[in-house]
């Protein structure tokens, strides 16, 4: 007999953890996500770190980032920006 495999993204797995750890008894959560692009003349690590910085200007409890793609800028056969395609995922405040 063959097993059928449920394949979820990271993405996924991350609201629906999201939702799960948040949700308080008659109290519906609600996650949002937003897709930011962020980037560092010094790391993919630190590229990521600036657009969560960048997010939480203006978004208040981050509950997680999942990183989509990395890509680089390059000049002279050197990496002059490293930049990540990112998802931040953020809980609705309820009233």
């Amino acid at each position: 007999m063959r097993h059928r495999h449920l394949t979820v993204s990271p993405y996924r797995v991350m609201e629906m953890t999201i939702m799960k750890n948040n949700h308080k008894k008659d109290q519906p959560s609600v996650a949002k996500v937003v897709e930011l692009i962020g980037s560092s003349p010094k790391s993919w690590e630190e590229a990521t770190a600036n657009a969560v910085e960048a997010a939480a200007r203006s978004i208040r409890n981050i509950r997680g980032v999942d990183v989509k793609r990395f890509t680089a800028k390059v000049k002279d056969n050197t990496i002059v920006e490293y930049r990540v395609d990112v998802k931040i995922a953020f809980i609705v405040e309820m009233e």
